[in-house]
C-alpha cells in the first residue's frame, strides 16, 4: 500500500493563549492530494476549516479552505493562521500576498508578537431581509429580541454573512440557534452564514450559526467581523476606526477579533487581525 505523507501544523486564531479562539489545522507544504482527499482530510480533522497550501514562496502564496462539508472560497481565521504558519517557518515573507478562489488578499503575520492581520475586500451591501419572526426563529430568540431600528442584511468583504443586529448582548447570549431555520434564512438571503450580534460603541459581542458546510456554531469569523466592522460605520453605530468583537464565549472558545474600517475615497477598508497560537504539529501518513 502506497502512503502519502501529509505534515500538518494546528494554530487557534484570535486569541493571545493556546487552547482558546478558533482552531485551525493547515498543510503548509504542497502535497499531491486531489479536492476529495482535501476534503476526506477536513472531515478526519474536524476543524471548522483546513488549509492546504499548494504553492508558496517570496511574497506569495496559494491555498485551498476546507469545512467539514465543503469548500470555502474565503475565510478570515484561515487566512491568519496560514500566514501566520508560513511566515513562522521561513516559507513566505510578510507582509504577503494570498491568492485564494475569491480573489488576492494582502496579509501580514509577525510571529515575535503572535499576531496576524489581513486587508479584506470592498465592502459590498446586500438587500435588507425584513422577516423579523424568521430572524428571531433562527436563534431561538423572540421577534423583540431583534434590534428595532438597524436592518438585517447580507455584506460580504470576501465571504457573504447575513448581519443579524440583537437588542442587546444579553440576547446575543441567550440565543439558541434551530439549524433548520437557520438554513432558511440562509438559503434566503445567499449567504454564508448568520452572524448575530449586538454593538455598544466600539466592541461588539457576536455569533455566527451556519447549518451549511458542517459548521453549527463558528468559534471565531473573521470573514464575518470584517463585514460588521463596515456594517456599523454604513449605519453610523460607529465611527471609522477600531472595533473589537467578542466571539465564541457560549461554545467555551473565548475569541477576540479586531477590526479596522476607515473611509478610502467613495468606499471602505477593513482590515481584520488577532492573536495566533501555534499548539501542535503532527503528520497524517494516508492510504492515498
Amino acid at each position: 500500500m502506497n502512503l502519502v505523507r501529509v505534515p500538518f501544523v494546528l494554530v487557534d486564531v484570535f486569541t493571545e493563549r493556546p487552547l482558546a479562539g478558533n482552531q485551525l489545522c493547515v498543510v503548509p507544504e504542497p502535497v499531491a492530494l486531489e479536492t476529495d482527499q482535501m476534503q476526506a482530510v477536513a472531515r478526519e480533522i474536524g476543524f471548522s476549516e483546513t488549509t492546504f497550501v499548494t504553492e508558496a514562496g517570496g511574497s506569495r502564496y496559494a491555498m485551498r479552505i476546507f469545512t467539514p462539508g465543503g469548500e470555502l472560497p474565503f475565510a478570515g481565521h484561515p487566512s491568519l493562521g496560514t500566514a501566520f504558519v508560513l511566515v513562522s517557518k521561513g516559507i513566505v515573507s510578510s507582509p504577503a500576498t494570498q491568492e485564494v478562489t475569491a480573489g488576492e488578499f494582502r496579509v501580514e503575520a509577525d510571529p515575535a508578537t503572535n499576531v496576524a492581520r489581513m486587508r479584506q475586500g470592498a465592502p459590498e451591501f446586500g438587500e435588507p431581509f425584513g422577516d423579523r419572526e424568521a430572524l428571531a426563529r433562527a436563534a431561538g430568540l423572540r421577534p423583540g429580541d431583534m434590534h428595532p431600528s438597524l436592518p438585517s442584511m447580507p455584506v460580504s468583504t470576501g465571504l457573504a454573512h447575513l448581519m443579524v443586529p440583537a437588542v442587546d448582548r444579553n440576547a446575543v447570549a441567550r440565543a439558541r440557534p434551530d439549524a433548520a431555520a437557520v438554513g432558511e434564512v440562509v438559503a434566503a438571503t445567499g449567504t454564508g452564514g448568520y452572524y448575530l450580534f449586538a454593538a455598544d460603541g466600539g466592541n461588539a459581542a457576536a455569533r455566527l450559526f451556519g447549518a451549511e458546510m458542517g459548521i453549527g456554531e463558528d468559534p471565531a469569523t473573521g470573514s464575518a467581523a470584517g463585514p460588521l466592522g463596515a456594517y456599523l460605520v454604513r449605519h453610523g453605530v460607529v465611527s471609522p476606526g477600531r472595533v473589537i468583537v467578542s466571539q465564541g464565549q457560549e461554545i467555551g472558545r473565548p475569541s477576540t477579533l479586531v477590526v479596522d474600517v476607515a473611509v478610502e475615497r467613495d468606499s471602505l477598508t477593513v482590515h481584520v487581525g488577532g492573536g495566533v497560537a501555534i499548539v501542535g504539529e503532527g503528520v497524517f501518513d494516508l492510504p492515498f
